[in-house]
């Protein structure tokens, strides 16, 4: 099995939602990569990354190969998977989107939530540069790259229309 389509892109660029809305539209399943390794860790994002960063990639790398090798449908990654070498070399096999936001928005849909990549004294800044520091990654694994400041339907037929014919829903 292999996904239909499998979305990255930096945090609060819309991939759990965009992503739901696609797997319905596809009338397929839809798996955030960030829920199952909660799932599988019994323990919350934060909670895995106060062990480091590290630690935190280790699960991330186990967790999104076994499901980019089974799970059928849409997949939402974490947006610092295409960073993990093994994970940006697994997606050479799958049709991955790109949801690209631009700084001031993504941050604005994740200030005051709890990721702690923004524990910082400056988050805004923080946010803006990791995001500059990740765009090549998810440019090297994306077959299609979408503006996320789009609305969620535009995003899905965007997406629908970019998908190989074989993962297009029937209907």
């Amino acid at each position: 099995m292999t996904p239909r389509a499998v979305l990255t892109g930096f945090m609060g660029s819309g991939k759990s939602t965009v992503g739901r809305a696609l797997a319905a539209a596809l009338e397929v399943d839809y798996l955030d990569t960030d829920a199952e390794i909660e799932r599988r860790a019994g323990r919350s994002i934060p909670e895995i990354f106060a062990d480091g960063e590290a630690a935190f990639r280790a699960v991330e790398r186990e967790t999104v190969l076994d499901v980019l090798a089974t799970a059928d449908g849409v997949v939402a990654l974490g947006g610092g998977s295409v960073t993990v070498p093994d994970i940006a070399a697994a997606l050479t096999d799958h049709h991955v989107v790109y949801l690209q936001i631009e700084a001031d928005t993504g941050f604005a849909r994740v200030a005051g939530s709890d990721r702690p990549l923004l524990a910082h004294t400056d988050p805004a800044a923080r946010y803006a540069e990791l995001l500059a520091g990740r765009v090549d990654a998810y440019r090297a694994v994306a077959a299609h790259t979408v503006d996320a400041d789009a609305p969620v339907d535009r995003l899905v037929a965007q997406i629908l229309t970019a998908l190989p014919p074989n993962q297009e829903n029937p209907s």
